[in-house]
């Protein structure tokens, strides 16, 4: 991949990443893997977005280790008795894939070793 610092840099690609197509050009230490991203939502609207995700040229050496990227996002909203309970069923199930997802990420990590 090209870089504005490091010109063409070539590097491992881990099975879980979705590829680089839509990459553009910047600094190495800003090369970064993504998985799959998970939209864990609410009646359509995106409450927090979570990927795999590992920066191999990070200067933090623990950052180089795949991590799960998790971003909250920008919902708010007045509900009724219902759908706070709706809201809370919602919260179950996907904290439920997040452990999904946690387990998934300690696999990785295992193989990894102690990079």
């Amino acid at each position: 991949m090209p870089t504005i610092d490091h010109g063409d840099v070539t590097l491992p690609e881990p099975g879980w990443c979705t590829g680089h197509a839509g990459h553009i050009p910047g600094y190495r230490v800003d090369l970064t893997h993504f998985g799959t991203q998970h939209d864990l939502t609410f009646e359509g609207n995106t409450l927090l977005v979570a990927m795999l995700s590992q920066d191999p040229f990070a200067t933090v050496a623990e950052r180089r280790r795949t991590g799960l990227y998790v971003e909250l996002a920008d919902f708010s909203g007045t509900l009724d008795p219902a759908e706070v309970r709706q809201f809370a069923a919602t919260l179950t199930v996907h904290a439920m894939h997040l452990r999904r997802l946690a387990d998934d990420l300690a696999v990785i990590q295992a193989e990894e070793g102690g990079r």
